[in-house]
């Protein structure tokens, strides 16, 4: 018997170790994918993960989603239904079967939608636009607002309602623009450039009403987070409800959750205090949001480089850590603004013990029962006072020459008017007045 001949820079591979090999390539050489497909053979075991088959009319593939990267899908899975997935290509080693390993499902619309969201957030975050020393300050008292959105939406109404019972005096100016469908992003960032170019108003809303994510699309545009950015004048965004996100809430200069709270936000009636506290709550989500965001970046870039150096099992591994950190750091975000807000409160109710409508109030009062003082102690001293009168009146009566005069005496004076108290002082043909109490009497001596 020969031995097989062979050459000598030639390997040769038992079975695992060639499927071991082609593993590495396919991980290590493909990377990260993105497809779409038809579910079919949709099995969920007890053990937590997934195990379908993806196809189209004319091939398919087998596929693997793990406990750790299911549980984050939000739609129900169910053969027969078109789903967009991000996954690595891989071998499963002991049947030498091709497969994916997917790391996220979306419904198709939906999915690409997301996934165009997530690569725009990552690339603008990357070139520094949501850096918080990009943010403007809010004017602390606008002197005139601008809403850019629908002439006929709601949002455009419930902004109106809130600034005229906040602040009916503040002048506002309507840029309309259209907020949905083929063309609105455009039209949204002319609105701002046009508002810029007027320089009429120091700060600007930006938003619609709440929709689908197809629906507020047009803010998650390119154009018009650029042009957020470029805005010379302080943008709020505005855009849906406080669970939807877009690409502007993360360049605006602030991001109100409701077209509602932008106009509480900016109304003029707020404390000096609230304002600040407001926009350090918006400036520490902004922060938040941005460190979050470079640090998803980053571990994303490091989720690559693990792909590409470990075993399957040693990633699902580190997955589930990834997921227990993700949940921690929630944890945390909740808690620490959990605990703004108590402060909040504390601030809110030391401003109301500070109020000055209730020292205004407490001054009145002290005021009145002043008042009321002086007005008692005024009515006694006339009564006093009338009191004593009488008193002072009753003995200038007894003194009174009329009185004297009133028991039948009688005063006697000559035509000079002096008194008369002896015959000595008259003389035969003098003329006397004679005063008696209730006139007077004339008479000329005849005998002295």
């Amino acid at each position: 018997m020969f031995a097989p001949q062979t050459q000598s820079n030639d390997r040769i591979y038992t079975v695992s170790s060639l499927n071991a090999q082609v593993r590495l390539i396919l991980e290590n050489e493909m990377g990260v994918v993105w497809l779409i497909g038809e579910l079919s053979n949709l099995s969920m075991p007890v053990s937590g993960h997934w195990y379908f088959t993806l196809k189209d009319s004319r091939a398919q593939v087998k596929c693997a989603m793990f406990r750790g990267n299911n549980r984050r899908v939000t739609f129900k899975p169910a053969n027969g239904i078109q789903v967009l997935v991000k996954a690595r290509l891989s071998l499963y080693e002991p049947r030498g079967d091709y497969q994916l390993i997917i790391e996220s499902m979306q419904p198709e619309g939906d999915g690409r939608l997301q996934q165009q969201f997530e690569q725009l957030k990552l690339s603008l975050a990357a070139e520094g636009l949501f850096a918080q020393s990009l943010k403007k300050p809010l004017p602390e008292q606008p002197r005139r607002v601008g809403i850019v959105t629908s002439k006929t939406g709601a949002a455009l109404h419930d902004i109106l309602n809130v600034l005229k019972r906040r602040d009916p005096s503040l002048p506002v100016v309507i840029y309309p623009t259209m907020v949905q469908g083929d063309g609105a992003a455009i039209s949204i960032a002319q609105a701002i450039g046009r508002a810029n170019a007027r320089q009429e108003c120091d700060v600007l809303i930006v938003g619609r009403g709440g929709g689908s994510l197809e629906d507020l699309w047009a803010f998650n545009e390119e154009i018009v987070a650029r042009t957020i950015v470029a805005s010379q004048i302080p943008i709020v965004s505005a855009v849906g409800h406080e669970v939807d996100v877009t690409i502007a809430d993360f360049v605006a200069d602030v991001r109100a959750p409701t077209p509602s709270a932008a106009a509480e936000l900016i109304s003029r009636d707020m404390t000096h205090q609230t304002q600040q506290i407001s926009q350090r709550k918006q400036q520490l989500r902004h922060a938040l949001r941005h460190y979050l965001t470079a640090h998803q970046a980053r571990l994303i870039n490091l989720q690559h480089r693990l792909d590409r150096q470990h075993p399957q099992v040693q990633l699902n591994q580190q997955q589930q850590l990834l997921d227990e950190l993700a949940s921690r750091m929630e944890r945390a975000m909740r808690q620490m603004l959990s605990n703004h807000q108590q402060h909040l409160h504390r601030n809110e109710y030391k401003l109301a013990l500070h109020s000055p409508a209730q020292t205004l109030a407490q001054q009145a009062s002290r005021l009145e029962q002043t008042q009321r003082r002086l007005h008692d102690a005024m009515d006694r001293r006339l009564l006093n006072a009338g009191h004593r009168l009488s008193m002072l009146a009753e003995k200038l009566e007894t003194v009174s020459p009329l009185a004297t005069l009133g028991r039948g005496y009688s005063i006697t004076r000559n035509d000079q008017g002096q008194v008369i108290r002896s015959t000595s002082q008259v003389q035969a043909g003098d003329r006397l007045h004679t005063r008696v109490a209730d006139g007077e009497i004339r008479s000329v001596v005849s005998e002295s």
